[in-house]
């Protein structure tokens, strides 16, 4: 029953005293971290070789430059693709609560699809999904 008065009491749970344990075990984590680098450095072996010093692409050899042109058509699918994915999960909390949303819940999803139907369309008529250039 302590516990309950203890939750009930706010003047007991708003103290900074009460964060003090996470202040000290922040603290604690960034000291390790920085002792841990600082020990790797020290103790860890400096051997400078042309193979360590060069770039390492999944075990395939580099060659040419990187700043090679690319297709912009890469980018914008990737990012529509994103875009109307992360649109499709905003279905299933209405999928979950349709019959309490009730007539309301409906007229909100039928604006959101018709929102994004109107999305559709402008990326189709502006050709954004044309490949042929």
């Amino acid at each position: 029953m302590n516990w309950l008065v203890f939750l009930l009491d706010s003047s007991a749970t708003n103290q900074a005293s009460n964060y003090l344990p996470i202040g000290i075990q922040l603290i604690f984590a960034a000291g390790f971290v920085a002792t841990m680098i600082a020990v790797s450095q020290w103790l860890g072996p400096k051997r400078k070789t042309s193979d360590k010093l060069e770039n390492f692409a999944s075990g395939i050899e580099s060659h040419g430059d990187a700043r090679q042109p690319m297709a912009i058509k890469y980018f914008l699918v990737a990012i529509l693709f994103v875009l109307f994915d992360v649109e499709v999960i905003f279905f299933y909390p209405y999928a979950v609560n349709f019959r309490e949303l009730g007539w309301d819940g409906f007229a909100a999803v039928v604006m959101f699809v018709s929102f994004f139907l109107v999305g559709f369309v402008y990326i189709i008529k502006k050709g954004a999904l044309v490949w042929e250039d």
